[in-house]
């Protein structure tokens, strides 16, 4: 109490002092005690905002005396705390560093657990991905991870003083243009406050605790308002209330539901604050402020003088009390300031001159009229955004396989591919300019379509082949065999088209006369590099750009390379991107988190000349890592927009075609896998960076788990045939690895093998044995085994070896049987991917079971039945018996007409067999269907390179 006491009687004292006055107090009578002196300071930075000032600072000096603080070198889960930064209303703020990423956060720990809905919103909240909005990480059981922002707050600059317009207007066009990209994507902050704006050193405005009042709502009982930097709880129920008084909306104050005005209101009394130096709304209580919202006007007297009207314009308009006759869209509000700041840019007019004077000017400017022509730059022509119907017959499927347009060279025609009648999938083209729409017979199975340099032919991937054909129409030509069904292709001007021939390879060659392909680059194995893709070829430069993706990172993670096709020599372009692209006038692009971001880029020497900024936000996610966008020589971008981004859920499907929904809540979901007794169910959700984590569900509680919190991409392997473990792989540069973890969450993760790039498929029913896949040096995918034993309640796996060795073949997801004496697994040893059987652990006997295409294999536990994924994506069935050591199978047959989604190569697994063998675990679009999902509309960005100029001044 002793310690309470202190820090009331210097806050009490420091409250009697000016602003100006209170820093030198601090120092003086905290000297030597640097958290007592932080402790008052985050009482006194709240003050003004707070109503009732001394029992709030009691009740939260109290709290932080009472919270358990963390100390340095401190660890949660794999962020290590390094010191202390501020108290607030939720609980401690640490500057910590992240021990897999390497990099600093800040860190929010609050007293109590979050709730599944916090953990919910919080996703949500962090796929706000914007220059001017703080980024949250990742989500713990009561703590948040966050971007660390340096610099001062809002509150702390206008503690200051009024602030001077120009920087005023500059702090609130940042804030408008996080407020405006946030309201797009139907999110309000519903906090807005000057103590929830940061400014860096740089300038950089960045909105705090975006979204968190909503997220907190219901989550912490509340007997008092000082226990939160908002007022109480709910936006969506009547009566209660959500905010901070000050720069509460009126329907705020009364309790009604809110929208994006309220963000509207509270960025007037921000924009009133700086430039007056008070708040718009001030009282001796809370009632007194919130009276004071519902009938005041602000005074504008307190404003200083020589406002433009057209800021006075747009702060009454923000500050109308009406919400139906208040400001609409923050974006007019960005617009107004940035016409002002237009306004100021301009010369000014010129004084009047002699006339002699002026004549000699006159003289001077006809003489360099002409010089001036020639050398004044472009004009730089607005952007214009349409909404376009591809085809009106036809829609562009969204798939895994990466069925996104392009766009001819000279910017009028599209090549995209369409399913017909028949579910088969074709290239079709159509000119911009007309409505007609050729569907190019020949091209079944088209993936990916590439344009060739004059426009008139285009390259695509079906059925592991690259062929071309005329836009035109008429017979296709085969140039190459294929190893996957493409990632990407570029056609350079001499005729050689640059494209990856399998999953995990590097670029090759190819004649596009055809012809044996030729590699360009080489995979760096050593630094874990996975795989080269979606090349684009330098004509002038004679070097390809290309993406360089890795067994232990996320796409978003990946980097960006340069290839001089003459010397081999090798540069890095960018980290932290992927897709990277050349765009003409000297810039490159990548995406990055459903975003694409553009640099200025000096082509003579490869790099960088700009920070990257963002210029088109909420990009389609892309599946396969490659970019949901494309642009012509002259300028036209088309690109989807993430809001037609399909999600997922996982439902029962029997051998009706009958669906009961099993886990409904919509996500991207990936590697069902059931458990022995069929009680539980374990899977991979991708969270907000883009990794994967593993859940479980308890089938019988109806209760949802969260498993593993390891960076990267997590993937179920196998459950333990006890049900006691699941193995599963971790893809990430610190854990890159084969792992175990009990399946009731107890205990950490305990890595069985590391490194390499090994993927875990089934347990032997003893429970001795996994087996597994993993690339090999030629392109091709083995088939592993290793032995598997249990010691002290641990998992202990031996050695892997090479049981189905693979030159060029790809072999995935070996299954062992009910018995233990077969393996099956699928190959595309014969031109496409079939399933085989073979004895384990020998002798040799190789028996194929599918005749039209299979993937994906499950045994029945009863030991008759194979089934297994055909290529038109139905489940299919096989019998079988072992009588006298051999392998006897029936014909295929269809088990169910409902089609399983197919996502991508190598395929992602979506289904598990129950143990009764009766019904199926699928994960298909959260409306049931396995259908893709069509886009039916683009959209077309005009002037693009003008566009991204503009933002990169």
């Amino acid at each position: 109490m002793e310690r309470l006491q202190q820090i009331e009687e210097i806050f009490h004292e420091a409250l009697q002092r000016d602003p100006a006055a209170r820093d030198a107090y601090l120092r003086q009578v905290c000297a030597g005690d640097a958290d007592l002196q932080r402790e008052v300071s985050s009482l006194l930075s709240h003050h003004d905002e707070r109503s009732g000032a001394e029992s709030w600072a009691a009740s939260a000096a109290l709290q932080l005396i009472d919270a358990p603080a963390l100390e340095p070198g401190q660890f949660l889960g794999p962020y290590r705390i390094d010191s202390f930064l501020a108290a607030g209303g939720m609980g401690e703020v640490y500057r910590a560093t992240d021990t897999r990423l390497h990099r600093e956060v800040a860190i929010k720990v609050c007293s109590g657990r979050f709730s599944d809905r916090f953990e919910q919103e919080s996703r949500v909240i962090a796929s706000l991905n914007h220059p001017h909005i703080c980024q949250i990480y990742d989500v713990g059981p009561n703590y948040l991870v966050m971007e660390i922002v340096e610099g001062q707050t809002l509150a702390d600059r206008i503690l200051q003083g009024a602030i001077p317009l120009d920087e005023a207007l500059a702090t609130a066009r940042q804030i408008a243009d996080a407020l405006e990209a946030a309201h797009e994507k139907g999110r309000v902050h519903r906090d807005l406050k000057p103590a929830n704006v940061k400014i860096t050193p740089e300038g950089v405005v960045k909105l705090l605790d975006f979204g968190l009042a909503k997220a907190l709502d219901d989550d912490t009982p509340q007997s008092d308002a000082s226990n939160s930097p908002t007022l109480a709880l709910s936006a969506t129920r009547p009566g209660m209330i959500l905010g901070t008084a000050s720069y509460m909306s009126p329907e705020q104050a009364r309790g009604a539901a809110v929208d994006k005005r309220a963000d509207i209101w509270a960025f007037g009394c921000v924009l009133y604050e700086m430039l007056a130096g008070k708040q718009a709304f001030r009282g001796e209580s809370t009632s007194d402020i919130l009276a004071a919202v519902l009938r005041s006007e602000p005074d504008w007297n307190t404003l200083p003088k020589g406002i433009p009207p057209r800021i006075c314009k747009l702060l009454r308009r923000c500050l109308e009390r009406d919400c139906k006759q208040r400001l609409r869209d923050i974006g007019e509000a960005r617009i107004a300031i940035e016409a002002r700041e237009e306004e100021q840019q301009r010369p000014a007019a010129a004084t009047p001159v002699w006339p002699w004077a002026a004549a000699l000017a006159i003289a001077v400017s006809i003489a360099a009229l002409g010089w001036w022509r020639a050398t004044r730059p472009e004009p730089m022509h607005p952007p214009v955004r349409l909404s376009v119907q591809p085809s009106p017959e036809a829609d562009i499927e969204i798939e895994h396989l990466g069925t996104f347009p392009a766009l001819s060279p000279d910017g009028m025609r599209l090549a995209f591919a369409v399913r017909g009648a028949d579910g088969t999938r074709r290239v079709a083209t159509r000119r911009l300019d007309q409505n007609e729409v050729l569907t190019l017979a020949g091209s079944e199975g088209a993936v990916r379509p590439t344009f060739s340099p004059d426009g008139e032919w285009i390259a695509f991937n079906s059925n592991l082949k690259l062929r071309k054909i005329s836009v035109h129409g008429g017979l296709p030509q085969v140039l190459c065999d294929m190893l996957t069904a493409g990632f990407g292709g570029s056609w350079a001007e001499e005729g050689n088209i640059i494209a990856p021939l399998g999953v995990a390879t590097g670029l090759s060659r190819i004649p596009s006369a055809g012809g044996a392909p030729t590699p360009v680059t080489t995979l760096k194995r050593e630094q874990n590099e996975l795989a080269h893709r979606w090349p684009q070829v330098l004509p002038e430069q004679q070097a390809i750009l290309f993406s360089v993706y890795y067994t232990d990172r996320t796409y978003d993670d990946s980097d960006i390379d340069v290839l001089w096709l003459k010397t081999g020599q090798r540069k890095r372009i960018y980290h932290g991107g992927f897709f990277g692209r050349y765009l003409p006038g000297g810039y490159f692009a990548f995406i990055h988190q459903n975003t694409l971001f553009a640099a200025r880029f000096d082509v003579r020497r490869m790099s960088l000349e700009s920070a990257p900024r963002p210029v088109i936000e909420s990009i389609a996610n892309s599946y396969d890592g490659g970019g949901s966008f494309a642009f012509s020589r002259d300028g036209t971008a088309i690109y989807l927009s993430g809001s037609e981004e399909t999600k997922r859920s996982i439902f029962w499907l029997d051998n009706s075609g009958k669906l009961q929904p099993l886990h409904t809540e919509p996500g991207i979901y990936g590697f069902p896998r059931l458990s022995p007794d069929g009680a539980r169910l374990a899977f991979s959700m991708e969270n907000s960076h883009g990794g994967l984590d593993i859940w479980v569900d308890d089938l019988g509680r109806a209760t949802t788990s969260r498993l593993t919190f390891l960076p990267g991409r997590n993937n179920v392997g196998a459950w333990s045939p006890d049900g006691k473990d699941i193995v599963f792989i971790s893809a990430s540069a610190e854990s890159r690895g084969v792992y175990a973890i009990r399946a009731d969450g107890s205990g950490e993760p305990r890595p069985l093998i590391g490194g390499g790039k090994r993927t875990v498929s089934t347990f032997s029913p003893d429970g001795r044995r996994l087996a597994g896949f993993e690339p090999n040096e030629t392109g091709g995918v083995d088939i592993w085994t290793a032995p598997v034993e249990r010691e002290r309640d641990r998992l202990r796996m031996g050695q892997p070896e090479i049981f189905v060795p693979s030159a060029g073949v790809i072999k995935l997801s070996p299954r062992f049987s009910i018995d233990g004496h077969w393996l099956a697994y699928q190959s595309n040893e014969s031109g496409r991917n079939e399933i085989y059987v073979r004895p384990f652990p020998g002798p040799a006997g190789v028996r194929q079971i599918s005749t039209g295409g299979g993937i994906h294999p499950m045994w029945s536990h009863d030991g008759r039945e194979l089934f297994f994924v055909a290529l038109d994506n139905r489940i299919m069935v096989v019998d079988y018996s072992t009588a006298g050591g051999a392998f006897v199978f029936g014909r295929p047959r269809v088990w169910a007409e409902t089609r399983m989604l197919n996502l991508g190569s190598p395929p992602v697994s979506v289904l598990d067999l129950s143990p009764d063998g009766k019904r199926f675990a699928v994960i298909l679009y959260a409306d049931g269907t396995a259908e893709p999902k069509s886009i039916t509309h683009l959209t077309f960005l005009t002037n693009f390179f003008d566009e991204v100029k503009q933002r990169l001044r």
